[in-house]
């Protein structure tokens, strides 16, 4: 491992203690915890999401889809041309939905909570191609996403081996106490949005992460993803939360993941469309909690400083806009982006 990134504490020897269990989740923000998840279960889901990736022409042809190589030539993420056709297929699997409610994650989590919790109806595939490091996810605190209140946990689990070269997750122990939403600025990567650190001491931790493992984390962590730098190989990861029934959710989590990028919008009918059971489909209609409208204005402030780096000839912030413009459903922001581009 990296000398300057140190271990993710282990807490399986306090799994059964719900006391034990918050202490260390305030103290430190969040729990580790191996094989929490059937590891079986996770490499079934494995196959079942690469045998999607590569008949969507991610992964190279004859090779094992277990082994997850990927067709580098292919390489693509949120925002770009192509990107959602194949992620909406991995999307629509009827396992990857099924992952989020198995009952040793949704157990330990209402044990971290103290009360009943569920999963937002929005699961998050994350899907990482090698050699498109600058893509990288950003330094960033979950709440400024995905919102409805600060007391959202993050489950955050590798769908496979996932050593460090191949682009795990890292957290800052400790930055949630904070307790409030930092200031988040103009990023490429997933979410678009980073945090500076320089104010927080100690070092990121992460771990070689193995089929089953699980992270656990409040909405105000701060954290990041680290790069893939393996030559060939995708990482494939669960990116859900979970909050306590009663609480806020925001509407934004209640749609399929990237129904915006796509015209027109992915419906929950089309996710559900070739499922074979139905005991999942709608289950938040089950449960009584307020849905809160998202608040737009970190993304603004980050669309806003993208529009001024474009302007001064900040190829990140340009290559972000001429998404934008591919993406976005809002004629007023698409015709900004191409005014800072020196293209309207």
């Amino acid at each position: 491992m990296d000398s300057e990134l140190k271990e993710l504490r282990v807490s399986n020897d306090a799994m059964t203690d719900g006391d034990e269990l918050q202490r260390r989740l305030a103290d430190e923000g969040y729990l580790f915890f191996r094989g929490l998840q059937d590891p079986d279960k996770m490499m079934e889901l494995r196959l079942d999401i690469n045998t999607a990736l590569q008949q969507g022409g991610w992964l190279l042809p004859d090779t094992d889809p277990m082994d997850g190589i990927a067709d580098v030539d292919r390489v693509c993420t949120e925002g770009d041309e192509g990107y959602t056709d194949v992620y909406h297929k991995v999307y629509a699997l009827e396992s990857f939905h099924r992952s989020a409610h198995l009952p040793e994650i949704v157990d330990m989590i209402a044990r971290i909570a103290g009360k009943p919790v569920l999963p937002h109806p929005q699961k998050i595939a994350r899907l990482w191609f090698p050699q498109y490091t600058e893509h990288t996810t950003p330094t960033h605190q979950d709440y400024v996403h995905f919102q409805g209140s600060f007391d959202t946990w993050t489950a955050w689990a590798p769908v496979g081996d996932c050593p460090v070269e191949l682009g795990g997750l890292a957290v800052l122990p400790g930055s949630h106490k904070v307790n409030r939403v930092l200031d988040h600025h103009f990023s490429l990567g997933a979410g678009g949005l980073n945090v500076e650190v320089d104010q927080f001491e100690g070092a990121w931790h992460t771990i070689d992460y193995e089929p089953g493992d699980t992270l656990i984390f409040e909405a105000l962590m701060i954290h990041r993803a680290l790069p893939n730098v393996t030559d060939n190989r995708m990482r494939i990861s669960l990116d859900n939360r979970y909050f306590a029934i009663g609480n806020p959710v925001s509407e934004g989590m209640m749609t399929p993941h990237l129904t915006e990028h796509v015209d027109p919008p992915i419906t929950w009918e089309d996710i559900y469309a070739d499922w074979k059971s139905d005991d999942l489909k709608y289950y938040w209609e089950n449960y009584e909690f307020p849905i809160r409208a998202g608040d737009p204005s970190f993304s603004q402030r980050g669309f806003e400083e993208a529009l001024e780096m474009a302007r001064n000839g900040n190829e990140h912030a340009q290559l972000h806009l001429r998404r934008v413009v591919r993406m976005t459903k809002d004629e007023a922001q698409a015709q900004r982006a191409l005014e800072a581009l020196g293209e309207a």
